[in-house]
């Protein structure tokens, strides 16, 4: 069983159509980085899944729940982390977690389960300040901490990173990662090195419709129309001469002595490189295939 099965979601505001067909899983042990520009649907997808709002066409399943027909118990298996985390600001960490763990009577020992939560999240050394004396990133954390107290099989998390400096976003990600191993996460991020070093899988969304789902590496061979690969040279040469090599079309200067060369189609050119580099004298100092980067593959998919 999926731990979110998402089925053609079509969604409107009034005649604006912002959601078109949606469909994607998400399994258990996945980290899954939801991608799109502004508009795109993001956070209205998550709030269906979350069943604050409903699909007009099209359904959802978390844990085998659906969220229309099931709406509280789709709830109990989620933890969300909205866009603007609210907390409350005059309440200590401790004591405001212990006071959502008491949304959930019954279901495990709540003071054990706090202190499992604050230590998970990293929030041992703020859990006795109020919240509104907490930097964003603890801000973030303990909003983390929340949607981790009833230990849900689901985690939603909406923009979690944003506004954190560099040293906060390590944190965060290492949090999540940590949790992606035994836990189904679905988060929204604007920041592409962070989907790379935390998701296992992407879902790239725009103008409502899913144009891209998979592993960063397939995402970016897909994109890509041809391979291209990183030279390094002990001498200079013109880089017109590249074109020489069957199968290159164009070259990009990174330095006075490297180049990416582009290739035409998916057939592997090194072997060819490297013939022209020996049979003209020159010395070889790096020759590998160069990847597309994240940001090159979105920008390709929604036209920016």
């Amino acid at each position: 069983m999926n731990a979110i099965s998402i089925q053609n979601i079509t969604k409107f505001y009034g005649t604006q159509q912002v959601l078109d067909q949606v469909g994607f899983d998400v399994h258990r042990g996945e980290v899954v980085g939801l991608l799109g520009p502004n508009g795109a649907g993001k956070s209205t997808l998550m709030k269906i899944l979350t069943a604050f709002i409903p699909p007009r066409e099209g359904t959802a399943f978390v844990m085998g729940r659906d969220v229309q027909t099931g709406p509280l118990e789709v709830q109990k298996q989620i933890g969300y982390l909205p866009e603007n985390n609210p907390l409350y600001p005059d309440m200590y960490v401790r004591e405001y977690l212990a006071f959502v763990s008491a949304l959930y009577p019954g279901r495990f020992p709540r003071k054990k389960r706090v202190e499992e939560v604050i230590g998970q999240t990293g929030l041992g050394n703020e859990q006795h300040k109020k919240i509104g004396a907490l930097s964003k990133g603890y801000r973030q954390r303990v909003g983390l901490a929340q949607a981790l107290i009833h230990d849900p099989p689901v985690l939603i998390l909406d923009e979690p990173t944003t506004g954190l400096d560099p040293n906060q976003l390590t944190g965060i990600r290492q949090v999540i990662k940590g949790l992606g191993k035994e836990k189904a996460v679905l988060f929204s991020t604007h920041i592409m090195q962070e989907v790379e070093a935390v998701c296992d899988r992407v879902v790239i969304l725009n103008k409502g419709r899913v144009v891209a789902d998979g592993p960063v590496e397939t995402l970016a061979q897909k994109a890509s129309s041809g391979v291209s690969y990183f030279l390094e040279l002990q001498e200079k040469i013109d880089p017109g001469r590249f074109l020489e090599i069957t199968g290159i079309v164009f070259t990009e200067p990174v330095s006075e002595t490297s180049w990416i060369l582009h290739g035409s189609g998916k057939e592997d050119l090194r072997s060819g490189i490297f013939n022209f580099v020996v049979s003209r004298g020159l010395h070889l100092l790096t020759l590998s295939v160069h990847g597309e980067k994240l940001e090159d593959v979105f920008r390709q998919l929604t036209g920016f």
